[in-house]
């Protein structure tokens, strides 16, 4: 009887303590709905506040492209226009210039930002605000095949490049001079063009 009285007492208080871990359990719980329901909203404010950086952001990459867009088409004007005045390039005197020339094909399509014509004679000129040695290999390497192939009534004229810039660096010039590619800069209110060595492509 003794026996049965302290195992009786012992399942009591286990009892008891079990109740008291399930209030427990419940507050826990109660405070763990708490916390979730207070991280949901603060998600929900966080993906709000994203959502608002993004159509910052948006917004202010279309204002630097529309000013670097600006930029090159004052580039391209100013180039434009001192050539049309002259339509001289290195010693070659052109009948016509044209502007943003585009040619597309089934399968290339290309724009030329300055093109010179004569009889015999084709000048393409690319317009930067700032040059860069990969606007010069783009012109070398990749503007006159295309041109050669969207042009084809053209493909027997001699093709000459020119570089046309408000900004070059010296490195960037004698790339250019080495490789045959006439340099156009402004220079106070004039255009200065050296094109002593140019080269036929």
């Amino acid at each position: 009887m003794y026996i049965r009285y302290i195992c009786f007492k012992a399942k009591k208080m286990t009892d008891n303590e079990l109740n008291e871990k399930f209030a427990a359990l419940a507050i826990a719980q109660t405070n763990t709905e708490l916390i979730f329901a207070e991280t949901k909203a603060q998600i929900q404010l966080t993906n709000e506040q994203m959502k608002r950086t993004d159509a910052t952001l948006e917004r202010i990459g279309i204002n630097l492209g529309g000013i670097s867009d600006n930029m090159g088409y004052s580039a391209e004007d100013y180039f434009y226009n001192s050539l049309s005045d002259s339509l001289l390039l290195g010693g070659i005197q052109f009948d016509e210039i044209g502007k943003n020339v585009q040619r597309k094909s089934r399968r290339l399509e290309d724009e030329y930002d300055i093109v010179l014509y004569n009889g015999d004679c084709i000048a393409l000129i690319e317009c930067k605000y700032k040059a860069h040695e990969n606007d010069l290999r783009k012109l070398m390497d990749k503007k006159v095949r295309n041109f050669r192939e969207l042009f084809p009534n053209y493909k027997d004229y001699k093709i000459y490049l020119g570089l046309a810039s408000f900004s070059f660096y010296p490195e960037l010039e004698e790339l250019a001079t080495q490789n045959g590619v006439a340099i156009l800069k402004q220079k106070g209110e004039m255009m200065e063009v050296k094109a002593d060595n140019l080269k036929v492509y």
